[in-house]
């Protein structure tokens, strides 16, 4: 899988933890940077790439993982779930079919973070699930606006 990875300066350090971590589970990865102290920059540009198909995955990383969460979803074809426990980490793929997730790297330490990557990355969307029409309404009204 390729995963493009970006974050604000503030986050530096657990990207790269977490960028070495998806390299040693076998994924291609590309570092959108971390120099920009406007988060939203680095968020919107994962999310472009992501949205365009050039990468399967994203992930973004400020000191909350609000703030990319809210940027990167406001790329049409991005949908990136902030997240703050491995249950989440679950069901952004499984229950939202998301694309992207965004963690906090004041907000979770780095093994946690790690735990998180790992397990969103295991899962992929059943296009068949329960969750296939909550997930359709979601792009639906996407695509009308």
């Amino acid at each position: 899988m390729k995963i493009a990875f970006g974050c604000d300066p503030n986050a530096t350090e657990l990207k790269q933890a977490l960028m070495a971590k998806a390299t040693e589970l076998g994924h291609e990865v590309k570092d959108f940077g971390a120099d920009d102290p406007i988060y939203a920059n680095v968020a919107v540009a994962v999310a472009e790439a992501v949205a365009a198909g050039e990468y399967d995955r994203g992930v973004v990383v400020c000191g909350t993982g609000i703030g990319v969460s809210i940027a990167a979803n406001k790329v049409k074809g991005a949908y990136c779930a902030c997240i703050t426990d491995i249950y989440q980490a679950q069901r952004a793929t499984l229950s939202n079919n998301a694309n992207m997730i965004a963690i906090g790297a004041q907000v979770v330490g780095i093994k946690t973070a790690e735990m998180f990557l790992e397990e969103y990355l295991k899962h992929e969307f059943d296009p068949n699930s329960r969750s296939r029409d909550k997930v359709a309404r979601i792009c639906e009204y996407e695509g009308a606006n």
